[in-house]
Formats: C-alpha cells, structure tokens, sequence
C-alpha cells in the first residue's frame, strides 16, 4: 500500500490534480494509492548527496492547469529565522519508503549547488498575522449569520407565543384590578352622603355635661 502512495507523487507531476476523481464529486475516503500532502510531504526531510539534511518541504508548486510541477524547500537559518527557501522541481526530487515513512531526496545536490542556488521568488507577497485573522473573522461571520438570524426568528416566535398564552390572563388581572378600583370609589362616595350632625343655634342654652350638677339658682329676695 505505502508503495503505491509514492506512485501517487510521482502521477502528480503528470497528471491534472482534478482528474485523479473525475469519477465523483466528493472524497469520502482515501484510497490506497492516495495520502494527504501534509500528513507525508509537506514537513518532509530533504536529504542532499552525502545523506545529510539540507532543508524541508513547505509547500507544493501547482501550475495554472492544477498540475504540481515542484515543492518550495525551506534550509539553512535556525528555527525558521533567516531561512532560505529555495524551488524544486518535482522530476528533481526521488521518493523512498524507510521505515514506514516518506524518504524525500535530492541526489544531485551538495551544500555549494545550494548555496548558489536562486532564493525562490512568490509572485505575491505571504498574507500578514493581520489579513490571516481578517479573513477568519469574515469567515466565521459569514458562516455564523445563518445561524443568528435562525436564533432570532426563534427567540422572536417564542416571544409572539408567550404574549398570546399571556394575553387572557392579562385581561383577567386587567378587569380585577379595574372592578377593585370601582368598588373602591363606590365605598368612599357611599361614607361620604350621610348627613352631618346638626348644629344648635348659637342663642340655645347650653346643656350641661350629664356628669356636671345643675348650677345653684340664687334665692328670690325677700318683700
């Protein structure tokens, strides 16, 4: 099976990607010949003519009719600073299977062909930390919008359902309160109809207390 994975790099550099599966739209799985790039080539160990390591594969080189013509090698620098990357062809590179892992070398190169080789040139300039982080932030609006119009329609006919099944008894607390108030004024008005103690008449004798003795009357006067 790992053999026939190697061929399957070797057909890339022939072969339109696109018509690896010409026979469907969708990939469910991976086939015996196929692997992913990344899991067995990108991130491979390159190996010049005496064995030792000369760089890693960073990327493929695809050409405008979808055919991957060469890799981009990342060598030399200390943990990616001053890096040198440098174009491969991909006739140029020969693949091996050791150990159960991709063997990725280029028999032909020493450490002068590389350090006089051309650094490799992008026809764009990489996408800076702050394009990277745009791009996903629109993406991931793009992908959540749906989903938050979904939630608001929700929460919207939640609400319609709640003030509907709310309504009667909103009606019925409406009319207490209102039958309340009514019996309310009618009890105040009804108190104050009764007629109010009469006054007596300002030249009407007083009447004394009932626990106060009558006053003394003064003796007739004597002929």
């Amino acid at each position: 099976m790992k053999h026939l994975k190697l061929f399957a790099v070797a057909l890339l550099a022939t072969a339109p990607v696109g018509a690896v599966r010409a026979d469907t739209t969708f990939v469910p799985a991976l086939s015996d010949s196929e692997y992913l790039a990344k899991d067995h080539l990108i991130g491979a160990k390159v190996h010049g003519a005496e064995g030792t390591i000369v760089g890693d594969v960073e990327d493929l080189i695809v050409s405008a009719d979808n055919q991957v013509v060469g890799v981009v090698m990342g060598t030399g620098g200390y943990l990616g600073w001053a890096e040198k990357k440098v174009g491969v062809s991909l006739s140029s590179l020969k693949f091996e299977e050791k150990d159960g892992t991709l063997f990725v070398s280029l028999p032909d190169l020493t450490k002068e062909t590389l350090d006089t080789a051309p650094e490799f040139q992008r026809k764009k300039p990489p996408k800076s930390l702050f394009e990277r982080t745009r791009e996903k932030l629109d993406e991931f609006s793009d992908k959540s919008k749906p989903k938050i119009d979904e939630a608001k329609q929700k929460a919207q006919e939640a609400l319609d359902a709640a003030k509907e099944a709310a309504g009667p008894a909103l009606d019925r607390a409406k009319e207490a309160v209102s039958g309340a108030i009514d019996s309310a004024k009618e009890a105040v008005g009804g108190s104050s109809t009764e007629p109010a103690p009469a006054t007596p008449p300002a030249d009407a004798p007083a009447t004394p207390p009932a626990d106060q003795p009558p006053a003394e009357q003064p003796a007739p006067a004597n002929p």
